[in-house]
């Protein structure tokens, strides 16, 4: 390991607008548009937003500030802000994912730059800059702590090393020094925190801790701000990150082609709200069921292979073929696979088909199982689908889910995936406030475009 912390910090501290590729810049607005119709939908739906609300009100922390929570009425201080948004972003998980470290870069690094962005009065291209720092380094650090070894730890990528992001963001957006950097992430690794637990009861700790990311990277960030003395070698060091969070550490990817090879534009965004290792399978599902007319009766066995990754987080039979709660849903390949096939789609509302009885008889003809074939990939997010049925047996390999870089939507695309999830909350507003967002370098004031985000 050499410097990488110091590396990073550097690339942070001297990142400029203009040296950032334009495709990257636009890379970046579209992925922001899609974190944030997540996010304004899981304001007024997601199951967990009243518990959220409850706690801040109970320990006085539903203090009126300036920061915008995207789809609510009220403002808020910044760190509840970057709190909220991260925790909503990420409730539906229909939010964007980078295949090679297996996290969500958004979730944690957006709320953080809006944050501060509304903060420090910044522009539209200061906020885009912050972001693009943020998304290379959770996406480094994540790549570097190699997710399968990360996973078999227990931790949750997007919360460890999406704090980092989040830090790096908010940093940017202060104008910090490469040394106050740092420091920030110095606390950062303190505070760098995700456990696979929620996985065993469908719990909320996944949207909370993400949300906890982008706010400790904001207080990160702030501290180093006010002279706080952070650890340094928060990456390397003997007990950094790549030391107490990983088993087989690359701490080479942290910093490859830093500034020239641009992780953001890896991130891939979500077709389905769900896992992304349930998405090859969803894709295929979908397309056999049409290809060969199926029909649930038809179908006498179905198997899904799948990465060691996605068996970890969705293939469990004993605890993910019947969820009952949504957590439990997107994290169910039998769910989410028996509902593709049952109706050759699947969108966030199709949750309210947990429990039913038609779902819960096709799940029962399917099984999950670990494909050597998927091992090795450059990206774990592959599928393998056998499908039995009188007629014999169907069967297709999807290296990738649709959504990846190779298959990215096309503008009209996203914008109305945004659209789809904003206009029930938004109504009028959500087309204003896309616009927004997809030209947010004209801002000279990032404020005037986040504000036609709110209820």
């Amino acid at each position: 390991m050499a410097h990488e912390t110091a590396t990073l910090a550097a690339y942070v501290a001297n990142l400029k607008y203009d040296d950032i590729p334009a495709e990257v810049a636009e890379r970046a607005k579209v992925l922001t548009l899609d974190f944030l119709g997540s996010a304004i939908r899981a304001r007024r739906e997601a199951e967990s937003t009243p518990s959220l609300l409850k706690m801040l009100e109970a320990l006085a922390l539903d203090t009126r500030g300036e920061s915008t929570v995207f789809g609510d009425s009220k403002t808020w201080t910044p760190a509840v802000a970057a709190l909220l948004n991260g925790a909503l972003g990420h409730s539906l998980d229909f939010d964007d994912t980078h295949a090679d470290s297996s996290l969500h870069p958004s979730a944690p690094v957006v709320p953080a730059a809006f944050a501060v962005g509304e903060m420090v009065s910044a522009s539209g291209r200061d906020v885009l800059t912050a972001i693009v720092a943020g998304y290379e380094v959770c996406c480094r650090l994540g790549n570097a702590l190699d997710p399968t070894s990360h996973y078999a730890r227990g931790f949750h990528p997007t919360a460890t090393a999406g704090t980092y992001g989040a830090a790096a963001a908010a940093a940017k957006l202060y104008g910090l020094s490469e040394t106050q950097i740092i420091s920030a992430f110095g606390v950062s690794g303190s505070q760098a925190a995700g456990s696979l637990q929620f996985l065993v009861n469908g719990a909320w700790n996944k949207r909370y801790q993400v949300g906890a990311a982008a706010m400790n990277g904001v207080i990160a960030a702030t501290l180093a701000r006010n002279d706080f003395i952070g650890s340094t070698e928060s990456v390397e060091g003997k007990h950094g990150l790549l030391v107490g969070y990983t088993d087989d550490a690359h701490p080479d990817k942290a910093t490859a082609e830093l500034g020239k090879s641009y992780e953001t534009m890896k991130i891939g965004v979500k077709p389905y709200p769900s896992c992304r290792y349930t998405h090859a399978a969803i894709d295929a599902l979908i397309a056999m069921r049409r290809e060969h007319n199926l029909t649930p009766e038809q179908v006498k066995r179905v198997e899904i292979g799948l990465h060691r990754n996605g068996i970890t987080l969705t293939g469990d039979a004993a605890t993910k073929r019947h969820p009952r709660s949504i957590v439990g849903g997107q994290f169910s390949m039998f769910f989410t696979g028996a509902l593709a096939l049952d109706q050759g789609s699947f969108g966030w509302d199709d949750y309210g088909r947990l429990g039913d009885a038609a779902i819960d008889a096709l799940a029962d003809r399917f099984d999950v199982v670990q494909d050597s074939r998927l091992e090795g990939r450059p990206h774990p997010f592959g599928a393998r689908v056998s499908i039995t049925t009188d007629d014999g047996v169907h069967e297709r390999l999807y290296a990738d889910p649709s959504g990846e870089p190779n298959s990215f939507p096309d503008a009209q695309a996203m914008q109305q995936k945004f659209l789809t999830l904003a206009r029930p909350v938004l109504n009028a507003r959500a087309e204003q406030f896309a616009d927004a967002i997809l030209s947010l370098e004209r801002f000279d004031r990032v404020a005037k475009a986040t504000q036609l985000g709110r209820q």
